[in-house]
């Protein structure tokens, strides 16, 4: 009888990955290192202080053999829990370890770095979030990208009309929950396909934001805004030693109080989320009619009514998400700003394993992708003989989302119900 033939494991497959990297970092720069290369790698870690001086071939050198150790014992089945060790360090690793290849000769900001990776994972978390609240109830939910592109439009339409820019934030954020509860009508009440209808509305909200632009905002005109930070709007309300105070906490006032207002918003939904999904009745309810909506119903509990509350507060929070384009970020409307940033925050959930602190972590990584792109141009990264070419920079978040989807997460299982109608017998 033949032996069954087992598939590759998620562990071998991260395993691979660090061998191979940590062989080319070794076959590229342990021969510098050992020839006393004496190139360094100068990141601040603070404007404008310190500033820490790493030496190049040594420090990639030192992390390729991290890597490969921890990959080698990866694939060999032995001594698990150093292979794990090895295998975390070596992925925390990684990120210094991009900057110090980046920027050998230069210097560079980590804490700008990090600051700008906040920044452009604020909507991918929202994205994230609002994906979490309606597949947690079973309710399928790919339009999170339509409901942030009406929300974009419409959030910068009402400021132009009315000229107070929370109204526009607000608009953003109202909008978004109707177009859920469209998306809502359709696969709870009809009983529609929900990936059918999720398509259905990303297609709608390109043909309406885009009527809208031509025929009402670029009339209007409507020239850039920005909001003021947060930090600014506490000195507004009167308390402007408070809001020194809070800027002047090392690294973190910089990075999280130096912030704008759908940014820190951004935050305390992560940790509301959190809160409610597991530490109240609705958060147990939602949850249940999500695993086994019959036995829920069974219970008493609404599930029809549930689902419809939960893609609604889905709705409000990607019309956020659209605000932080148009209002908070750009200061105008464009056709197609989003840029498929609804699907890479679907991406964003699946690695959290639909929970909201690892939505956060996983938005937050497809954020460092992209502001490695906008690094690597600043700091003009030369690869085989040549500057990375633009276009090139511009898709690494979509492919860190094709390389984290196809096998460093594992198997991804959602809510047991999501996807299914539930009809009440």
């Amino acid at each position: 009888m033949s032996e069954r033939r087992r598939g590759i494991t998620r562990r071998q497959v991260i395993a691979s990955f660090f061998t191979l990297l940590g062989l080319l970092m070794l076959f590229n720069y342990a021969p510098q290192a050992l020839a006393g290369d004496t190139v360094v790698t100068r990141i601040a870690l603070a404007v404008p202080q310190p500033v820490i001086s790493f030496p190049t071939a040594w420090s990639l050198t030192v992390i390729g053999l991290i890597a490969l150790i921890g990959g080698a014992l990866g694939l060999s089945n032995r001594a698990q829990r150093w292979a794990d060790g090895l295998l975390w360090t070596s992925a925390v690793l990684l990120f210094p370890a991009i900057l110090i290849w980046a920027a050998a000769g230069k210097q560079t900001n980590a804490t700008v770095m990090l600051s700008e990776s906040l920044r452009l994972g604020t909507p991918l978390a929202l994205g994230a979030l609002a994906g979490i609240w309606a597949e947690r109830s079973g309710v399928i939910n790919i339009a999170i990208e339509g409901m942030m592109l009406m929300g974009a439009a419409f959030g910068f339409a009402f400021f132009i009309f009315t000229g107070n820019i929370w109204v526009g934030v607000l608009s953003a954020v109202v909008v978004g929950g109707i177009i859920a509860l469209l998306h809502g009508a359709l696969s709870i009440s009809f009983r529609t396909d929900q990936i059918i209808s999720g398509t259905v509305i990303n297609i709608l909200a390109i043909g309406v934001t885009g009527y809208l632009r031509r025929q009402y905002i670029v009339v209007e005109g409507g020239g850039r805004v920005t909001l003021p930070s947060l930090s600014g709007m506490i000195a507004e309300a009167g308390l402007p030693d408070l809001a020194r105070s809070l800027e002047a906490i090392p690294l973190i006032g910089t990075l999280i109080f130096g912030g704008k207002p759908i940014f820190f918003a951004m935050l305390l939904l992560v940790i509301a989320t959190h809160m409610v999904m597991f530490m109240t009745r609705w958060g147990l309810r939602t949850r249940a009619v999500g695993e086994n909506p019959k036995a829920a119903d069974t219970v008493g509990i609404a599930v029809n009514r549930t689902r419809y509350i939960n893609v609604f507060i889905s709705g409000c929070i990607a019309g956020l998400g659209g605000a932080w384009f148009s209002l908070e970020t750009v200061g105008q409307f464009d056709d197609g700003m989003t840029a498929g940033k609804g699907f890479i925050a679907l991406a964003a959930m699946i690695f959290g394993k639909w929970m909201p602190f690892g939505a956060f972590g996983g938005a937050m990584l497809f954020g460092f992708a992209e502001a490695l792109g906008t690094r690597f141009q600043i700091l003009q990264v030369q690869v085989l003989g040549g500057p990375v070419p633009v276009q090139f920079l511009q898709i690494t978040p979509y492919v860190v989302t094709m390389i984290v989807l196809a096998g460093l997460i594992g198997r991804a299982v959602g809510p047991a119900a999501v996807g299914k109608p539930y009809e009440k017998q």
